[in-house]
Order: structure tokens, then C-alpha cells, then sequence
């Protein structure tokens, strides 16, 4: 809705072996802006437009949707990226992540989207986790295949950086047998 300011849900911190993936603050927006405001991060998402200012870091925060949920990814008390999932009505949740250039290739966006999925599988309330890369994005095919994720097919994405629509791949993930339990109970 326009105009209204929706809650981000407070789901706590969420820790690996490597990393915590926290809920983000207003103190979090200038160091997002710093780091997403790579053109080489802003092109392969579908929300960051480029250029990339903290006041639009601090309205990103501010507007997210209801029901959103969203993570910093911390490296040894650094925010390193973001991660996050958007649920709908029907069971499905849609993941995104991005990692700052310096921290790629050392398998950050696989270990905080795992852990993200996970806790999305065991809130009981998703049954289907859905993603997409752009076409030219080998880096978040191998993340998604790395994940367990299932292509369903072509698709197209508006890109805010790029100011266009993008070829996408769209994927899909189901909750693992060892969480149906959670449906039944939920």
C-alpha cells in the first residue's frame, strides 16, 4: 500500500558455522547501500536499482512488504549481504540473497539461503520455496543447483538496475518429507 509503512517480520537470528543472519536495522542501510550499490551486484537483482543511495537503502527497509522476510548475512561481525524470503497465501515463498563482491566465491550465498530455507521449511507455513536467476548470472545458477533447487523454466524479470525486462530461469524447491510433520500441525 502506498504510503504505509509495513513491519519487517522479527524472526531472530539465524547462525551457521560461518555466519548469523540477523534481522536488519536502520543502522544497516548505509553499509547496503555501499555494498549493493555495486553495479556488478544492482544488475543481477531484481530490486536494487543503480545508482544505488543510502536514502534509498534506509526506504527499502522502511517499505518492506508484509509478511517479508529479511536477513543481514554477517561474516566475523561484518554485514557481508542480505538475504531473504517473501511468502504468499498459498504455501510459497519466494528467496533472494546477494553478497558483497569482496566476500563471492567463498560460498556465503549458499550457506545463508540454506539456512534461510531451512527455517523457512520448519516455520510449518511454507511448502514450496521458489527462486530465479538472470540468464547471464552463472554465479546464482550454481548457488540454486547447489541448493536443491528443481528448474521449472524461462521466465522474465523487470531488473531495477538495468531499467529492463530480463531473461530469468525460475526454480522451485519442495519441503523436505522430514518437516510434512509441521503442515499437519500447523
Amino acid at each position: 500500500m502506498i504510503g504505509r509503512r509495513l513491519r519487517l517480520v522479527e524472526t531472530g537470528p539465524i547462525k551457521t558455522s560461518r555466519l548469523v543472519l540477523r534481522p536488519l536495522g536502520e543502522g544497516d542501510a548505509e553499509r547496503i547501500a555501499a555494498l549493493a550499490g555495486d553495479w556488478d551486484i544492482a544488475r543481477m537483482t531484481a530490486r536494487i536499482p543503480y545508482p544505488y543511495s543510502v536514502a534509498l537503502a534506509h526506504q527499502w527497509i522502511d517499505d518492506l512488504a508484509e509478511g517479508e522476510v529479511v536477513h543481514g548475512i554477517v561474516h566475523r561481525g561484518e554485514l557481508v549481504g542480505v538475504t531473504g524470503y517473501l511468502p504468499d497465501d498459498e504455501g510459497t515463498a519466494e528467496v533472494g540473497y546477494w553478497i558483497g563482491k569482496p566476500w563471492w566465491g567463498q560460498g556465503f550465498a549458499t550457506e545463508a539461503a540454506d539456512a534461510l530455507i531451512r527455517q523457512c521449511f520448519a516455520s510449518g507455513k511454507i511448502g514450496r520455496v521458489t527462486c530465479s536467476h538472470f540468464v547471464d548470472n552463472p554465479a546464482s545458477q550454481r548457488v540454486i543447483t547447489k541448493l536443491g533447487f528443481q528448474l521449472v523454466g524461462p521466465a522474465r524479470a523487470y531488473c531495477d538496475a538495468r531499467r529492463r525486462e530480463v531473461a530469468t530461469l525460475r526454480y522451485e524447491r519442495l519441503r523436505p518429507k522430514r518437516f510434512a510433520w509441521l503442515r499437519r500441525a500447523a
